[in-house]
């Protein structure tokens, strides 16, 4: 019997890897309109994607460099879409 199995996606980057993490945590999201990740402001999911981070890391990076990139990208988006603001 044939069974087709999920690939996951490729990430070519640490920072998209990074984001990938956050969103399969919940730590952000996406806005539905425009697209723009969004800090969901939740400690407990941020907690469990450092977690995530830790457990699953790309190969050659180690898990202080890991959570370094995980908070970087944290720190680089804000609490609500830039373009719903000014609408």
């Amino acid at each position: 019997m044939l069974m087709l199995v999920p690939r996951s996606q490729a990430i070519r980057t640490l920072k998209g890897w990074a984001t990938a993490v956050l969103l399969d945590a919940g730590a952000i999201r996406e806005c539905e309109e425009h697209g723009w990740m969004v800090d969901r402001g939740n400690p407990h999911a941020r907690d469990h994607a450092f977690e995530i981070a830790r457990r699953d890391l790309p190969p050659g990076i180690s898990s202080n460099a890991a959570a370094v990139v995980i908070a970087e990208v944290l720190e680089s988006m804000g609490d609500s879409c830039p373009e719903c603001l000014s609408d």
